[in-house]
């Protein structure tokens, strides 16, 4: 089985306020789907109230991140799954429950986890 990032920025979510409440309560539906189905790992949103942190090799730590990943935020979930097909539905799901799409990214192959 594979494990696969499904995520989206929050600038994707474009929800009025009165929708909110709907897309959370669908969103939610889809992970416990999720979860009695088996497949999910984990998942959660960025939380944007805490600054990143850039943590070196010798344990120094400075405010700030990568330039590429300065934007970094929204929704993510971890499922793991049998096949890129199956990973595609799942993303469809939540695509269909957030009303935004999502992307879909494959976590490499490790034989320690």
């Amino acid at each position: 089985m594979t494990k696969y990032l499904i995520s989206f920025p929050a600038s994707a979510m474009q929800v009025s306020p009165a929708e909110l409440a709907a897309v959370s309560e669908a969103s939610h539906d889809v992970i416990r789907e999720a979860k009695a189905a088996g497949v999910y790992v984990f998942g959660g949103g960025i939380n944007g109230n805490m600054a990143p942190l850039m943590v070196a090799s010798d344990g120094s730590v400075v405010n700030g991140t990568y330039p590429q990943t300065k934007e970094f935020d929204g929704g993510f979930c971890v499922l793991e799954l049998p096949s890129r097909e199956a990973a595609i539905e799942w993303a469809a799901k939540i695509a269909k429950a957030c009303r935004c799409s999502q992307e879909l990214r494959e976590f490499g192959y490790d034989p320690e986890s």
